[in-house]
């Protein structure tokens, strides 16, 4: 692998994918140069001048910061980005590492472009192309050797920020360091799924997944099935994206898919498949009167503006048969009925090839046409079973990939199905089961093989100890157990708590598995703890359903100590004897939010959205997150009086309009993540080997910290501030009067109660504080109507 630092990257071509690879690069650490042509200008018009001649790049980068989501992980990166033009700054790429190629999708204007690059580009510099289908071995013809060598594919997926994938693609002469780079750089250091492809139509994600969303198409139109309902059928209910097929097809953009159709069908003529490829009359309906989805305004589905008689909007479906739009209606089919009733995947898989009604009918066609494509695509477009699987995982955000699908429900079951409905199985297939072999994948000793065909035996997954995935550990005896814990042993001494309630809501047994494992591992000698899942999100904070139930009861001694309880569950990940280090991704809210505040470190993946958002239920951070901001606050205060107000009405204002960092690198800036101890973990995939890591790293020499006593607060002086700040948000109608009296009671507790004068504190006093705050906010009618809101409809109530 080649041994090189990138410091500074060239993005050509300022469009939407362009600025955003531009944003994401920035936003891991990149210095970013971002180039594209000189503005349009009228016929007989002077030329323009100055920093006119950058605003077609400097007006995506604006509008890249105005975007939803965020292609930014923190707005602040984009001062990592400077702007230019082809014309004026083309030779400033000889100062960078990486130029990624990013213009319109022709061959002839791509190779022009890399005829200036390659005058340009400094010896030794990497050059790729993000091209979606481009044959990349064409793009590098006439180029010099050293360009070619140092050229490939590097295909992201839009939006970058978001989608996992990286497709590398080399050509054969592109040197074998240089694909290892992108492989690591690609995983470690931009957070991606890589994934080695040949140099074949479409690549893998968008060969495969394409196929699958024209053979839903088919099976839509045959079988006579309504959109809404089939994407009722192919999104969660399998694994996939609740957009379905259908709202997917909108989301992309129907001239994008007929182009990738048509582009399959014109470069794969030997495709088995090549009758999928069609485009049938209804999407050429949508095509010819520009019905492009969501862009456009109408695709699949047209939004009418209007609202149904319980305030839903109102959205009509595209009829198959007739091309008209219709009230959006779901069939009632059993089968959808029943997949309602069953948690895990492979479980539904089974059901689904047990029922007969028609939607079982379409995914079973679809997924046994899926499993043979697949089979013959290897060794066509990959050499690997995992990588395809890979690649729709991470491209198509499937929770598993094709042959992971198959052998849910049988290797050889999904031959005999799959050959009775004619299709064709790759023949290593078959040969692999007549060996003996009866799964794609197996686990053993807590590492993951995959079948390789080339050799005829299982192979170890490559990555090793650099990816924890908790399922590898389910054969192992866990060291402890309850219905919403499980504690492995994670080797090398270290232990991990894995949560497993329903969206990892923090109830009675969390609590007693977190003060469980930090007792064992304390007292059988274990070097650490890690706390994380492999879940899509961490936690969404503590079961509301258990307060709430306590709350209407009236049951105040019992809500008093499950209120204590969290507290001192917090202190005691604190003061632990041992290291504690937290690994989180997705939602880390309320509680889990809480916990890791209170942990040594906190391995954070960077798509980790943390806050602490009890105000949205009434309520005030009652785990000792309202009292941890206050010990932050007494840390950050320079004692001279003159920054304490304004910073302690900045972290108040965190708290009482419930802001949640929409990345970790966000977290800091609200003071969830603290620099000097936690960290950012790019690929989500790593952050529980990262917290292993750290635990290990901590572990030599730890000395447990001592509880404080000596946590500054500003008391009344704080107090008139804070009760200021808060009247001002009423009188804006940025709160109501129960926001505000939220509000006084955060401020109570962070500036230690109506004390005369600034002073010293312990952390108990403010503990106490907090939990009597919280138990009087548990009394008011207000709350307990916005607790019951956010339990029915899982929205906040503003009242």
């Amino acid at each position: 692998m080649l041994n090189k630092h990138l410091r500074k990257v060239a993005i050509l071509g300022s469009g939407v994918m362009g600025t955003a690879i531009a944003a994401h690069l920035a936003g891991c650490g990149l210095e970013v140069l971002l180039l594209d042509i000189l503005p349009p200008t009228p016929e007989g018009a002077p030329a323009p001048a100055g920093a006119q001649r950058n605003s077609v790049a400097n007006t995506a980068l604006q509008n890249a910061l105005k975007a939803k989501p965020a292609p930014f992980y923190d707005s602040k990166f984009a001062a990592r980005i400077t702007v230019g033009n082809f014309e004026d700054d083309f030779p400033k790429i000889k100062d960078c590492d990486w130029i990624i190629e990013v213009v319109v999708e022709r061959l002839d204007v791509k190779k022009q472009v890399f005829e200036k690059v390659d005058k340009f580009r400094s010896k030794g510099a990497l050059v790729s192309s993000n091209t979606s289908g481009i044959p990349i071995h064409l793009m590098a013809e006439g180029r010099s050797e050293d360009f070619r060598k140092n050229f490939c594919g590097t295909h992201f997926f839009n939006p970058p920020r978001y989608m996992r994938l990286l497709e590398i693609i080399p050509t054969p002469d592109t040197d074998p360091g240089v694909v290892d780079f992108f492989m690591h750089y690609g995983d470690v250091f931009l957070g991606k799924q890589t994934v080695l492809c040949k140099d074949t139509p479409a690549f893998i994600a968008n060969r495969v997944g394409v196929y699958a969303m024209a053979k839903i198409f088919q099976l839509t139109h045959e079988l006579g099935l309504g959109i809404d309902t089939v994407d009722a059928l192919t999104g969660p209910a399998i694994g996939r994206p609740k957009t379905g097929t259908f709202r997917l097809s909108d989301l992309v953009g129907m001239d994008t898919a007929v182009h990738v159709i048509n582009g399959m069908r014109q470069n794969c003529p030997d495709d088995e498949q090549i009758g999928a490829f069609s485009i049938p009359p209804f999407l050429q309906f949508l095509i010819d009167n520009k019905y492009f989805g969501n862009k456009s305004g109408q695709g699949f589905y047209k939004k009418t503006g209007e609202k149904d008689a319980k305030g839903r909007p109102v959205v009509l479906a595209l009829d198959l048969n007739t091309n008209e739009y219709k009230i959006s209606q779901k069939e009632k089919l059993p089968l959808l009925d029943t997949l309602k009733q069953i948690d895990e995947l492979p479980q539904r898989m089974k059901a689904i090839f047990k029922a007969e009604d028609k939607g079982a009918q379409l995914l079973q066609r679809s997924f046994l046409g899926l499993f043979a494509y697949v089979s013959n695509r290897v060794p066509e477009i990959s050499d690997t079973l995992y990588s395809i699987d890979h690649a729709l995982r991470a491209g198509f955000a499937w929770e598993v990939g094709p042959f992971e699908y198959w052998d849910m429900i049988g290797l050889e079951n999904g031959i005999k199905q799959a050959e009775a409905q004619g299709e064709k199985i790759g023949d290593w297939v078959k040969d692999m089961l007549a060996k003996g072999h009866t799964s794609f994948y197996k686990v053993e000793n807590g590492q993951r093989y995959y079948y390789d065909q080339r050799s005829g035996s299982y192979q170890a997954m490559p990555g090793g100890a650099s990816f924890i995935v908790l399922d590898n550990y389910r054969s192992q005896k866990a060291v402890y157990q309850n219905s919403e814990v499980t504690l492995h042993d994670i080797g090398d001494g270290v232990l991990c708590l894995e949560f497993h309630s329903k969206m990892n809501a923090i109830g009675e047994g969390i609590l007693r598995g977190l003060n469980e494992s930090v007792q064992i591992a304390e007292s059988q000698g274990w070097k650490g703890l890690v706390i994380g899942n492999n879940a899509q999100n961490f936690t969404v904070g503590a079961n509301l359903m258990m307060i709430a139930m306590m709350a209407y009861l009236q049951e105040w001694d019992e809500l008093n100590m499950a209120v204590s309880l969290f507290q001192q569950t917090s202190m005691r990940l604190r003061y632990s004897s041992i290291p504690v280090v937290m690994a989180t991704q997705g939602y880390v809210f309320g509680g889990g939010c809480e916990f890791s505040m209170h942990c040594d470190s906190v391995m954070a993946a960077a798509e980790s959205y943390i806050g602490l958002v009890e105000v949205g239920v009434g309520l005030i951070p009652g785990g000792a997150g309202t009292k941890e901001f206050a010990v932050r606050l007494s840390d950050e205060y320079s004692r001279e009086g003159d920054v304490q107000i304004p910073r302690l009405i900045d972290r108040f204002k965190t708290i009482a309009t419930a802001q949640v960092a929409t990345s970790a690198n966000e977290a800091f800036n609200y003071g969830y993540l603290q620099t000097q101890k936690d960290r950012v973990v790019y690929n989500t995939a790593r952050n529980i080997a990262e917290a292993k890591a750290r635990v290990l790293e901590l572990a030599d020499n730890y000395v447990a910290p001592i509880p404080r006593k000596d946590v500054y607060v500003l008391g009344r002086t704080g107090l008139g501030a804070l009760y200021v700040a808060a009247h001002s948000l009423k009188l804006g109608h940025y709160a109501s009067e129960h926001d505000i009296k939220i509000a006084q009671k955060i401020a109570w507790v962070l500036c230690g109660g109506d004390l005369t004068s600034p002073q010293m504190v312990s952390e108990q006093y403010l503990i106490d504080l907090e939990r009597e705050a919280f138990l009087s906010l548990c009394g008011e009618q207000k709350t307990l109507e916005r607790i019951q809101h956010m339990l029915e409809s899982g929205k906040p109530l503003r009242n």
